[in-house]
C-alpha cells in the first residue's frame, strides 16, 4: 500500500526534498545463489546431535523469500524431507517460530497469523487489525487463497463467526481487496467525501458508521490523503480526532489503523514495533510478524520513523529487549544500527514536517469526563456529606458518589452550604474522616483549581528534594489565566510569592525557565508566519551555538510564543535544519532544562498525549507516583481527560481505566475510576 505524498519542499540549502518515500527493504536476493548448496548446508547444520543455529540463521536471513522457497524445493529433492518440519524438530521457542515463519511465503505467513488470531479462547483483534489495515489488494487476495488452501475454509467465514458489529463489516470490506488503485483523483469527489464524513460524524447526533466504512474501505490512498486534508479544513480537527470522538472499541482501533497506514505505512509499523517491546515483557508474535513481513519492503523507512519517534534505533531496542539466536536473527532482519550514523534521516524529516503541519491545522475538541450534575441541590449534598461522616465510621461510598460526580463549581457551592447550614468546615471534616490517598484525592477535588494548583506547586517545592517534573507539568499545561489565579492562591495560602519559592528552590537556566513561565504572560493568538520563519531560523542557528546561548535563545521563544505560533515555528525548523526540534532538545540539552523544553514541545504538539505519557509513567513499573496520578486526574477531569484517555489507549495499547484498576485499590481506586469516566 502506498502512502500520502508530501508536497512541501525544503529550503534550497539542503539536498533533501519532501516527497513520497520509496519503500526500501533490508533483505534482497543473494548473489550467486545456489539452492541445492544451501539445502545441503542446512541439512549438515541439522544432522547429528544438536544443530548449528548460527549457520541456519545466517543462511536463512541472507536469502530473499523467493530464494527460500527454492531452497525448500531443493531440500525435498535432495533429501526427500520437508525442510520446515526438520526446522521445527531441531529448533525451539521463539527462535523456531521466527525461522519457520521466514520459510513460509508472505501469503501463507499472513494466512497462518490470521488463523492463529481466530483459534483458541478469544480473538487476537490487534493482529487482525494490523494485517487487514496494511495489506495491498494483491497481498489480500493472495492471503485469502492461501488461507483456503491451508485450512480448507474461507477466511471471510471465520471473520464473520469470530467478530461482530461494525468491526466485522469493515474487516469484510477490507478483505475483498478491491480498494481503488487507479491513482485517479476526482477533486469534486474529494470534497464530497470530506463533507460526507463530517456529516456522518461531527455534524450530527450519533454516527453514520456505514459512511466511514464505505469511504475509508474503498477509496484510493491518494484520494483519501486529499480527503483527510479537506476534512481538517471543514471540521477544524483531524480525521483521527473525529474517529476517537465518534467511534469506540475495536472498530475505532481498526479505523485509526487504516488512517495511519494511509498517512504513512512505515510510521504505522514503527509504532507497532515500539509497543511490542516497551514495558515489561515482549509481544513476540507482533515483533516476529512485522520484522518478517516488512524486511523485504520498507524496513529502512520503518527504522527511520522509529528513530524519529523514540530517539532510539530499532536495532538498539531489539538488542536490549531480546536475547540469543532469536536476537541475532531479528538484528539481521533489521539490518543496521541507525544510532551509529548520528544524523537525522531525510524521510523522517519529511514525516516530521507533515506532522507539525497536521498539528497546526487541527483544532482539537477537548472533552471532560466530569460534568455538572443535573438537578443539583448543594444543601441536600451538604446534609448527605455530614450524615456520611457523623457517628461511628464513615460512609466512604456516599462521599465518593457526591464529590466525584459534581463539577468543581458545584463542589464550591457544597462547601459554602456546609458552612452556612452546619457551621463546620467541610475540608477539615473530610481530612479527619478520611486517610492516605483517598483523603488526598477527595481534598484535591474539593479545592478550587487555583487552590489545588497552588498546593501542588507547594508540595513539589517543599521538603527534601524538589519534584521538578511536577513544576514543569503544571506550568507548561496551564493557561495564562490559570497561572495568574494560581499565583494569587499561592500568595494567599503561604504568604510568599510562587516566584520567590521557585527562586529559593531551583537554580540556573531551569530556574529562569520556570520564572518565565510563572509570569503567565505567554502570547496568545494565531501564528505569525513571517515571524515564525524568523524564530525557526534563530532556533536553528542557536542549535549550533554553545549550550548557554542555545538554552537562552530557546527560552526566549519557547516560553513566550503562543502554542499556535510555536507549531508553525517547529514546522519551519524542520525546513531549516532537516531535524525535528525534539531531536535537538534531547541530543543537545540535559537535565531539567531538557525536560522543561521537551514538555513544552510535547504540549504544543499534542497536550493530551503528553499528559497520557505522564499518567503512564506515574503507574508503570514497581510503585505508583500517587501525587502525579492525583494531580493529573483532578486537574484534567473537567478539561480534557477524555482526550487523554484516548491517547493513553492508542499509545500504550491498554486503557487508562484498566491501568488504574490494576495499579490502585479500594475507595481510592473507585474514585479514580469515576473520574476516568469509562473503559475504552
Amino acid at each position: 500500500m502506498s502512502q500520502c505524498p508530501v508536497t512541501a519542499t525544503l529550503t534550497p540549502s539542503t539536498t533533501h526534498t519532501l516527497q513520497g518515500s520509496v519503500f526500501r527493504g533490508i533483505i534482497t536476493d543473494a548473489p550467486d545463489f545456489d539452492p541445492t548448496a544451501d539445502a545441503e548446508a542446512l541439512y549438515n547444520a541439522m544432522k547429528g546431535i544438536g544443530s548449528d543455529k548460527e549457520a541456519i540463521l545466517d543462511l536463512v536471513t541472507s536469502k530473499s523469500n523467493a530464494q527460500r522457497q527454492e531452497v525448500i524445493a531443493a531440500y525435498k529433492c535432495s533429501f526427500g524431507k520437508d525442510l520446515i518440519e526438520d526446522l521445527k524438530y531441531e529448533l525451539t521457542g521463539k527462535f523456531e517460530r521466527l525461522i519457520v515463519s521466514l520459510m513460509r511465503t508472505s501469503a501463507y505467513h499472513d494466512a497462518k497469523e490470521m488463523h492463529d488470531a481466530f483459534k483458541g479462547v478469544g480473538t487476537n483483534e490487534r493482529c487482525l487489525i494490523e494485517i487487514m489495515a496494511s495489506r495491498t489488494n494483491r497481498q489480500m487476495n493472495e492471503m485469502v487463497a492461501a488461507y483456503k488452501d491451508a485450512y480448507g475454509r474461507d477466511i471471510e467465514e471465520d471473520i464473520i463467526v469470530d467478530t461482530s458489529g461494525h468491526f466485522k463489516k469493515m474487516l469484510v470490506v477490507l478483505l475483498q481487496g478491491t480498494r481503488d488503485e487507479s491513482g485517479v483523483v476526482d477533486a469534486d469527489l474529494v470534497q464530497q467525501d470530506a463533507q460526507d464524513l463530517y456529516a456522518a460524524g461531527e455534524e450530527q447526533w450519533g454516527t453514520d458508521e456505514a459512511k466511514f466504512i464505505m469511504i475509508l474501505g474503498n477509496r484510493s490512498v491518494t484520494h483519501l490523503c486529499m480527503v483527510f486534508d479537506a476534512y481538517e479544513k471543514i471540521a477544524e480537527m483531524s480525521i483521527e480526532h473525529s474517529i476517537k470522538h465518534e467511534l469506540s472499541g475495536d472498530f475505532e482501533r481498526l479505523m485509526l489503523a487504516v488512517v495511519q497506514v494511509i498517512r504513512s505505512v512505515p510510521m504505522f509499523y514503527a509504532k507497532r514495533l515500539y509497543k511490542s517491546m516497551k514495558g515489561l515483557g515482549t509481544a513476540d508474535s507482533t515483533l516476529i510478524r512485522i520484522m518478517i513481513s516488512r524486511s523485504e519492503i520498507d524496513m529502512l523507512d520503518i527504522r527511520e520513523c522509529f528513530r524519529l519517534l523514540y530517539e532510539k534505533s530499532l536495532y538498539n531496542m531489539i538488542q536490549d529487549d531480546t536475547s540469543g539466536d532469536y536476537k541475532r536473527t531479528l538484528l539481521n532482519l533489521c539490518g543496521g544500527d541507525d544510532d551509529l550514523a548520528g544524523e537525522f534521516f531525510p524521510e523522517a524529516a519529511q514525516i516530521a514536517y507533515k506532522m507539525w503541519e497536521t498539528s497546526a491545522m487541527t483544532k482539537v475538541q477537548l472533552r471532560s469526563t466530569v460534568r455538572p450534575a443535573p438537578s443539583f441541590d448543594p444543601a441536600a449534598d451538604a446534609q448527605a456529606l455530614r450524615k456520611a461522616m457523623k457517628g461511628f465510621g464513615t460512609d466512604e461510598d456516599a462521599i465518593i458518589d457526591i464529590v466525584a460526580q459534581r463539577s468543581n463549581a458545584q463542589r464550591q457551592e457544597i462547601r459554602q452550604a456546609f458552612k452556612s447550614q452546619l457551621g463546620r468546615d467541610l475540608l477539615k471534616d473530610l481530612k479527619s474522616e478520611l486517610s492516605k490517598n483517598l483523603e488526598r484525592l477527595i481534598i484535591g477535588l474539593m479545592l478550587n483549581p487555583a487552590e489545588f494548583d497552588a498546593k501542588m506547586m507547594r508540595k513539589a517545592i517543599e521538603g527534601a528534594g524538589t519534584d521538578e517534573h511536577a513544576l514543569i507539568e503544571i506550568l507548561v499545561t496551564r493557561s495564562n489565566e490559570e497561572i495568574l489565579a494560581m499565583n494569587a492562591a499561592y500568595q494567599g495560602a503561604y504568604k510568599k510569592s510562587l516566584e520567590e519559592s521557585i527562586h529559593s528552590d531551583t537554580s540556573g537556566h531551569f530556574c529562569q525557565i520556570l520564572v518565565s513561565l510563572v509570569q503567565g504572560a505567554r502570547e496568545e493568538g494565531p501564528a505569525d508566519e513571517e515571524r515564525a520563519i524568523a524564530d525557526a531560523q534563530e532556533l536553528a542557528d542557536a542549535s549550533n551555538a554553545d549550550t548557554d546561548d542555545m538554552e537562552m535563545k530557546f527560552m526566549s521563544i519557547l516560553c513566550t510564543r503562543s502554542f499556535p505560533h510555536l507549531r508553525k515555528v517547529f514546522q519551519e525548523f524542520v525546513r531549516y535544519s532537516n531535524k525535528d526540534i525534539e531531536q535537538i532538545i534531547k541530543k543537545e540539552m540535559s537535565g531539567d532544562v531538557k525536560n522543561a523544553f521537551y514538555a513544552i514541545v510535547r504540549s504544543v504538539k499534542n497536550q493530551p498525549s503528553y499528559l497520557a505519557d505522564r499518567l503512564y509513567k506515574a503507574m508503570k513499573g514497581l510503585g505508583t507516583d500517587d501525587r502525579a496520578l492525583i494531580r493529573i486526574m483532578v486537574s484534567r477531569s473537567e478539561v480534557d481527560l477524555f482526550n487523554i484517555r484516548k491517547e493513553f489507549k492508542e499509545t500504550h495499547d491498554v486503557s487508562l481505566h484498566e491501568f488504574i484498576q490494576g495499579d490502585t485499590s479500594g475507595d481510592y481506586r473507585k474514585t479514580l475510576l469515576v473520574l476516568c469516566g469509562g473503559e475504552d
